[in-house]
């Protein structure tokens, strides 16, 4: 497995989770019947929340984890990274899901770290 083929795992398990995110915001828009907005919904804003916050984080971090394996990361370090990224992620959606604010505030800061790595090490390849 090279670094390219080992992002793709990680850019395939993040989508999932873009998905069943937006499966929980749909579901409570359908019980709570509401179109648009929240409709004053907490538990519904607070899914639409929790999916817009993974979106906001998970394409810009998987375009900078699929550049930096392309231009010759090793298998190891995509791994890493996008392991705690995804775990980051998790953690994060778990947290602010059910307000558990320590899995929510190590959850950002587990996506947070990898975001900064991948950043400088594109940063590093570019230049070099």
């Amino acid at each position: 497995m090279n670094s390219t083929e080992t992002a793709a795992i990680y850019v395939g398990v993040n989508m999932i989770l873009l998905v069943l995110l937006a499966i929980r915001v749909v579901g409570r828009r359908r019980a709570a019947q509401v179109s648009t907005g929240d409709g004053g919904n907490e538990d519904l804003n607070l899914r639409i929340r929790t999916h817009g916050n993974a979106s906001e984080y998970i394409p810009v971090f998987l375009v900078g984890l699929f550049m930096t394996a392309s231009l010759g990361s090793a298998v190891w370090t995509v791994h890493a990274l996008g392991a705690t990224f995804t775990l980051g992620r998790l953690m994060h959606a778990v947290g602010l899901s059910a307000a558990i604010m320590p899995a929510r505030a190590l959850g950002t800061l587990l996506t947070w770290i990898p975001m900064l790595i991948v950043a400088c090490l594109l940063l590093w390849q570019g230049a070099v």
